[in-house]
């Protein structure tokens, strides 16, 4: 059987039984839930709808960790695996490619049409992503420039990702492995096939897909930033049966010297830098085999 893209080559001995894994550890089918839904117009039609909208999101970004978002003005026309898995378990079936925002305008080499498509959609998703980064912490205390003076367009990235069909095991592989996202917050827009989880009170939620909003969901950083207040949430992607999946995340990210610490006492975290942060998940990583995460800056 053509397995595309060619994981038996390269991870042949993941594909060499036995395969199954304990009952506990196979995906069952979850409960599929409705994000809550913001729409970004509100924050345009006077003081109390705006008011309203800020408390909606803030609720979502606290309870959830994840919210969607229409009239967000991103156009819908704009919009391999793990060499080092020893198991199953840690075997991602997709294949991605991360862009930086820096390395944009160099893509020399690429056709001018789809350099100028992934530059607009970049750009208005920064947009986005600033607005939304300003309006949750508008009441936690940060300061109004915070946001524009750390996170500039530079230091943000992209990952297109494609998730082929997987005509095997597909109860036992992940497309995309649990994990939290290492920044303020992530703006996803996906297609239609489904397959996104959440973790929320120990369930696995599938997202449904709505194909008017783009979703949000809160990172690491900014649950720190709100002591708490706002969850970085465990997600997941599963692996498609039938047909492939593609999906497009841009990653809210400040610059590496970026402080970041509680705004609300007690503070539950220390002061780091992001350069910090990305080297404890490194040496994490290398150590265990996984991402710790905030845990290891609670003091």
């Amino acid at each position: 059987m053509s397995i595309d893209p060619p994981f038996q080559e390269t991870c042949n001995a993941l594909f060499k039984g036995p395969f199954v894994r304990a009952e506990d550890e196979k995906f069952v089918v979850v409960e599929e839930c409705e994000l809550p839904l913001i729409d970004m117009k509100c924050l345009t039609l006077g003081q109390k709808e705006r008011e309203k909208c800020i408390k909606k999101m803030a609720e979502a970004a606290s309870e959830w960790g994840f919210f969607q978002v229409v009239n967000h003005g991103i156009s819908q026309e704009l919009s391999l695996g793990n060499p080092d898995a020893t198991c199953l378990r840690q075997f991602s079936w997709s294949e991605a490619l991360h862009i930086s925002l820096a390395d944009i305008s160099r893509m020399d080499g690429y056709k001018t049409t789809l350099r100028s498509t992934i530059e607009a959609f970049a750009g208005t998703a920064a947009t986005l992503a600033q607005s939304l980064a300003e309006t949750l912490a508008q009441n936690l205390g940060v300061k109004s420039n915070y946001f524009g003076e750390y996170c500039t367009p530079n230091t943000s990235y992209l990952r297109m990702n494609r998730y082929p069909p997987c005509p095997f095991f597909s109860d036992q592989v992940c497309g995309l492995m649990p994990h939290t996202d290492s920044d303020f917050l992530t703006i996803i827009y996906q297609d239609q096939t489904g397959g996104l989880q959440l973790k929320k009170q120990g369930r696995w939620l599938t997202v449904r897909p709505n194909p008017q909003s783009v979703i949000i969901n809160i990172g690491d950083l900014f649950q720190v930033l709100s002591n708490n207040v706002f969850r970085s949430m465990e997600h997941r992607v599963l692996a498609p049966k039938q047909v492939e999946r593609f999906s497009v995340a841009y990653f809210y990210c400040p610059s590496y010297d970026a402080v970041i610490q509680c705004y609300g006492k007690p503070a539950m975290y220390r002061k780091f830098s992001f350069r910090e942060y990305k080297q404890q998940i490194q040496k994490d990583v290398q150590a265990t085999g996984d991402k710790v995460g905030v845990s290891r800056f609670l003091l």
